[in-house]
């Protein structure tokens, strides 16, 4: 009984500090997107007052759409992002199944690169990256696609070595009997990833997919150095120069925050299962 007690008390404290943490946490989006209602006056005077009657308007709203580009960024978010997943989980998805299923020289050095290179972040290898890209003439162009090109390669390769290490321990977990069924009765290599390991593997691509578009789609640093021209910027990029520009204007800032970032909370939050269901079970397999 005791015991039984002594659980309970501490399964309550448990939940009231995650509790309390996720109303700190949400808390700060909360008051940005009920901010956005509110005319810029009255968000210094009542920041803390709903905007309920006189105090809701959608100004903040129209004037964003007005006085920016708030779709062209969206749409060259949603194409950098895209592309770069569908990269990201190819090519890991090939890369992991070979690393994981097949014996080769310097298969074990080769593991240790992938693992050791997400040691390096984006800021060590930027600068020989914009020097051999600027080589090739992909870089400060007027060419939207040549310029996203320049931004989508670079994270593709950020975001390969994470991928590769979800996707191969999960491959590590799979039982082989499958696969040399499938080899004995004629399957090519390439139809046993594709029609076995794949459809097996879901979770974690979905996971790796997942985190490869929120990753592109947060990744200002490497767009502040590759996309210059207006009509290149993503959402993040164009977030940036709307804070520089309108530093004092929160009305307008609180819009336009809220047109970026709730966009993908809420990815985030319909997703979480599969978020969390393939990353925990490649850590299990693994």
């Amino acid at each position: 009984m005791i015991e039984k007690k002594g659980f309970s008390i501490s399964k309550t404290v448990i939940y009231l500090v995650l509790t309390l943490w996720a109303v700190t946490t949400v808390y700060p989006f909360l008051w940005v997107i009920l901010n956005s209602f509110k005319d810029r006056t009255q968000i210094v005077a009542n920041s803390f007052v709903l905007p309920l009657g006189e105090l809701f308007t959608t100004k903040n709203y129209n004037r964003a759409f007005t006085r920016f580009n708030i779709w062209g960024a969206y749409a060259n978010s949603i194409i950098i992002s895209g592309l770069v997943t569908v990269f990201v989980v190819i090519f890991a998805g090939l890369a992991a199944y070979g690393l994981a299923r097949y014996s080769f020289k310097g298969r074990k050095a080769l593991q240790s690169l992938v693992i050791a290179s997400m040691m390096f972040p984006a800021f060590a290898t930027i600068i020989p990256v914009f020097q051999m890209e600027n080589s090739w003439g992909i870089t400060n162009t007027s060419s939207v696609w040549l310029s996203r090109l320049s931004v989508i390669l670079p994270q593709i390769a950020g975001n390969l070595s994470f991928a590769i290490v979800v996707l191969m321990g999960y491959i590590r977990g799979l039982p082989i009997d499958l696969e040399e069924a499938a080899f004995i009765e004629g399957c090519t290599p390439v139809r046993i990833f594709t029609k076995v390991i794949v459809p097996i593997t879901k979770p974690s691509f979905v996971t790796v997919a997942i985190f490869s578009f929120l990753w592109s789609y947060n990744d200002l640093f490497t767009q502040m150095f590759f996309l210059r021209l207006e009509d290149q910027w993503p959402v993040t990029r164009l977030l940036r120069e709307i804070s520089s520009r309108e530093s004092t204007d929160y009305g307008l800032m609180a819009a336009s925050v809220t047109l970026i970032v709730v966009p993908i909370i809420v990815i985030y939050v319909v997703l979480q299962k599969q978020i969390i269901k393939g990353l925990t079970a490649g850590a299990i397999k693994g």
